[in-house]
C-alpha cells in the first residue's frame, strides 16, 4: 500500500516526508493506521547515523489504531487503541524471564532495520528497502510492526497523548517502579529533568518516596519537577550537586539516576550516594572513567544500565495509563503536539529543550 513516512538518507540530514510502499502483514504483525508519534532524543541519534542503515524510516513512540492482523495474532484485534513499544524476540532467555528489554535480540531487532525474519516491509517507490527503526517506524501513516511491538491500550484516553508511553516515558517511570522498585521512604537524586526524568520523578512520588532531589540546569524545568512530585532541586549550573545532597541527606541518597549521559554528571551521582547505593543510567552516553575503588567498590555502590525500564510493555503501559487516568502520573504536561510537517521543528525544539515531549500528529 501507498504511505507517507519520513526518512533520512544521509547522517544528519534533517527528516523528509516522502511516499513509499508497504508490505501487507504477515502471519505474526499488525497494521496500523497511525495517530501520533513522540519524538527521542533515540530519533535524534537514529537520525545522525551510528545505528541503523540507511535510508531509515525513523520514529519508534507510535499510537494509533488496528487496522488489520496476521492470522497469528491473537493480541489485538482491527479498531484496538494500540502504542507500539521496542522490538523484543520473546523467546531468549531474559525475554522469558520477564525483561524483554533484556532481549539478546534487542539491538538486531531495534536497529539493525530489518524485521522479525530479516526481511523488509517498507519500500521506496523505486524498490528499495528502507530500513524500519525499533521495529516500527511510527513518523510514518500507516505501519506494519511485529505483534510483540503492539500494546492495546484504553480507547477512552486520547490516543495521540499515548506514543511516548512506548519508550522514554517509559524508561523513566519503569526505571523507578519496574527495575528499583524503591521502599516508602527511601531516597532518590535524578540527574536531568527531560521527558525520562520527569517520568521518573512522577514515578518515585507514586512509591512514596521520601526525598526525591531533581537535579538540572534549567530552572523552568526544576519548577515542574517540583510540580510533578519533586521534594528538592538543585540547579547544578549554580550549585554543586554533591554537596547540596549531603546538606539534605548527610549521608547521600538510596538511589540515584541518570538521564544526561554526560560523563561528569554520572561521576556526581555516584558521589552523591550513601553506601550501598545504586546508580542507574537510563541515558546515552559515551565514554566514561571511574576509579573502581575510591568511587564504587569502598563503599559497595553499585552502577547499572536499564534499557526501556525494564518493562513488559504489554503490562507496563497500561498500567501507567491507569496512573494517568486517576490522576497520578500527569505526563500530559511534558506534551506539545506538531503537525508531521513540522516534524523538523518537533526535533529543533527537543534538542533546544524548550519542549519536553514533542509529539508529531498524523
Amino acid at each position: 500500500m501507498k504511505i507517507k513516512t519520513a526518512t533520512v538518507t544521509h547522517a544528519g540530514d534533517p527528516l523528509k516526508i516522502v511516499a513509499a510502499q508497504l508490505d501487507d502483514p504477515k502471519v505474526n504483525e499488525v497494521l496500523v493506521k497511525i495517530s501520533a508519534a513522540g519524538v527521542c532524543h533515540t530519533d535524534a541519534v537514529g537520525r545522525d547515523g551510528g545505528t541503523t542503515p540507511f535510508p531509515v524510516a525513523l520514529g519508534h513512540e507510535g499510537a494509533g489504531i488496528v487496522e488489520k492482523v496476521g492470522s497469528g495474532v491473537q493480541t489485538v484485534k482491527p479498531g484496538d487503541h494500540v502504542v507500539l513499544s521496542f522490538s523484543y524476540c520473546g523467546h531468549c532467555a531474559n525475554c522469558l524471564a520477564g525483561h524483554p528489554g533484556m532481549c539478546t535480540h534487542f539491538n538486531e531487532l531495534n536497529f539493525e532495520g530489518a524485521n522479525h525474519d530479516g526481511s523488509h516491509r517498507l519500500h521506496t517507490n523505486d524498490g528499495e528497502d528502507i530500513s524500519v527503526f525499533f521495529g516500527q517506524s511510527s513518523f510514518s501513516d500507516y505501519v506494519v510492526a511485529d505483534q510483540n511491538n503492539v500494546v492495546k491500550v484504553d480507547a477512552d484516553v486520547d490516543l495521540r497523548l499515548l506514543g511516548p508511553l512506548g519508550c522514554g516515558i517509559q524508561t523513566g517511570a519503569g526505571t523507578v517502579l519496574n527495575y528499583i522498585q524503591p521502599k516508602f521512604g527511601e531516597s532518590i537524586a535524578v540527574f536531568g529533568t527531560g521527558a525520562v526524568g520527569l517520568s521518573a520523578i512522577m514515578a518515585a512520588k507514586i512509591t512514596g518516596m521520601a526525598h526525591i532531589i531533581a537535579i538540572d540546569i534549567f530552572d523552568n524545568r526544576l519548577a515542574l519537577a517540583k510540580e510533578l512530585g519533586a521534594t528538592e532541586t538543585i540547579n547544578s549550573k549554580n550549585e554543586n550537586a554533591e554537596e547540596k545532597i549531603r546538606e539534605i541527606l548527610s549521608d547521600g541518597v538510596d538511589y540515584a539516576i541518570d538521564t544526561t549521559g554526560v560523563s561528569p554528571v554520572i561521576k556526581t551521582a555516584i558521589h552523591g550516594l550513601k553506601p550501598a547505593g545504586e546508580c542507574v543510567l537510563a541515558g546515552v552516553g559515551g565514554d566514561l572513567t571511574l576509579n573502581v575503588m575510591g568511587d564504587l567498590l569502598s563503599e559497595s555502590k553499585k552502577l547499572s544500565g536499564v534499557v526501556e525500564g525494564d518493562s513488559v510493555p504489554q503490562l507496563f503501559i497500561p498500567r501507567l495509563v491507569e496512573y494517568y487516568k486517576r490522576g497520578q502520573f500527569p505526563f500530559d504536561k511534558l506534551i506539545k503536539f506538531y503537525e508531521f510537517d513540522q516534524i523538523n521543528e518537533a526535533f529543533a525544539a527537543s534538542k533546544n529543550g524548550s519542549v519536553l515531549k514533542p509529539v508529531v500528529t498524523l
